[in-house]
């Protein structure tokens, strides 16, 4: 009992508690307010198994390595046609599978033999990372790295083991663990300031079978967002790959890392993934994942044949974020180089269409204040219809609000319209019913400290 205290000792101080010096309030590191400021953004997922023509199944991918790597061949591969669709819809950062579950790198590694350099592509010169990271600076997007270090088939790594018994599996897992900080270190080193750098699945405990990585994103990434391992995550999964999050949804976490170290129920983490603890010490704020091929029974990551028809709707992608980003997550979508290289034109579209939604509805308030004040009254210029706020705190300084209502002046008489608990980065709120009002207030029944409010915003949507 005493050691397991100790460990768990160690790993508090070695986590970084920031808090307001007014209020002992959590506050967000500045790399995990970039992450709420870029509100939504995409990753892009590509690896040997999209040329095979068959349909996805991630058990055989995990266990059968690709025999023909040189199967991977997408002639006309435009990583600016990829990060022009995310821009789009509204995305601020994009996120690319560097090496996925064959364990094929898509750069020129000189760790990982079994990337670019081994096909016939490009003379084995392309480096689609580079391509990427080039598009993203490109279109003013913020690039990310996923690295999937734990399942390897290529190398028979399940779940971070090695195979096999005895000195023969322990030197192979010493080894694995080795490689994979030096392709950490590739990533970390040759391709400029990163937005993130995700660890699927994790990257497990370095106390364990997990490699090391966190030292070495700190080096030579210092104001990368780190996701994740057993240690630390700068941002929780939000407990589903529905692209939503439970209301209300707080960005304060009990422990600074998204495993359950509690021995809580699934359901109960689960639970908490979703909603956060708004007594949590630690700023962990909520991701929402989902990938745009969702519909019609499908869920795919990859791109797949016969998935044209998998493409959410526009009334579902606008569902989603407005139970994403306007829930105080930040939202990740996922979408799906197809073999030639290009992201598919029906996806292509679908994305335009939602920036252009999201821009219709939000993009011009019928009035907007600001301020620090318990109430806080938006006068307009004369009466207007709204059926629709956007609530944000100043997050630099915390989350304060535990409870807010939102009142109409109709007729000379305050009514209530809508009411909530959690504000956060960006709460949207539709009222029960359309009004036509001349002023509306923000009314913090509770909260731990006086409330920071950046925006106080009515909308006409509909």
């Amino acid at each position: 009992m005493k050691r397991t205290f100790i460990a768990f000792l160690t790993i508090l101080l070695a986590v970084p508690m920031l808090f307001s010096q007014e209020n002992g309030i959590p506050v967000p590191a500045p790399r995990q307010l970039k992450w709420h400021e870029a509100e939504m953004g995409v990753v892009f997922h590509y690896d040997l198994h999209v040329f095979d023509g068959q349909v996805y199944g991630q058990g055989n991918n995990r266990i059968n390595p690709v025999e023909d790597y040189n199967i991977f061949n997408p002639e006309h591969l435009d990583t600016d046609q990829w990060i022009r669709a995310a821009k789009a819809a509204g995305a601020k950062f994009a996120i690319l599978t560097a090496t996925h579950e064959t364990g094929f790198g898509l750069w020129q590694s000189d760790v990982n033999p079994y990337c670019l350099k081994a096909v016939r592509w490009r003379d084995g010169k392309g480096d689609i990372v580079r391509d990427f990271v080039n598009s993203c600076r490109k279109y003013g997007i913020q690039p990310g790295i996923y690295v999937g270090i734990r399942w390897n088939s290529l190398l028979g790594i399940h779940n971070f083991k090695a195979e096999g018994d005895g000195n023969f599996a322990k030197n192979r897992q010493e080894w694995y663990r080795r490689y994979c900080e030096r392709m950490v270190t590739e990533l970390c080193t040759r391709y400029g300031d990163l937005f993130m750098i995700w660890f699927d699945g994790g990257a497990d405990d370095p106390r364990g079978m997990g490699p090391d990585v966190e030292p070495i994103v700190d080096r030579y990434q210092p104001d990368c967002l780190f996701y994740h391992n057993a240690d630390r995550a700068d941002l929780r999964w939000g407990g589903s790959e529905s692209g939503t999050v439970g209301y209300p949804c707080w960005s304060t976490f009990p422990y600074p890392y998204s495993h359950n170290r509690n021995n809580e129920s699934a359901a109960a983490h689960n639970g908490l993934l979703a909603h956060g603890d708004p007594d949590g010490a630690f700023w962990v704020p909520a991701m929402a994942d989902t990938p745009l091929r969702g519909a019609n029974g499908r869920h795919e990551w990859f791109w797949e044949p016969g998935d044209e028809n998998a493409v959410y709707s526009l009334e579902t992608l606008m569902d989603i974020y407005e139970k994403s980003v306007g829930r105080n997550a930040t939202l990740i979508v996922g979408l799906t180089p197809d073999p030639d290289g290009l992201i598919p034109e029906g996806d292509v579209r679908r994305l335009q269409e939602w920036g252009a939604e999201i821009s219709r509805r939000f993009g011009t308030p019928v009035g907007k204040t600001s301020g620090e004040a318990e109430k806080l009254t938006l006068k307009l210029p004369s009466v207007r219809k709204a059926d629709c706020c956007i609530i944000s705190e100043d997050i630099a300084e915390g989350e304060r609000i535990r409870s807010y209502r939102v009142d109409a002046r109709v007729g000379g008489k305050w009514q209530t319209v809508c009411s909530g608990t959690s504000v956060g980065h960006k709460r949207i709120a539709y009222f029960d019913t359309p009004v036509e009002a001349s002023s509306f207030r923000l009314v913090v029944d509770n909260s731990r400290d006086i409330p920071r409010i950046a925006d106080f915003s009515v909308y006409c949507t509909r």
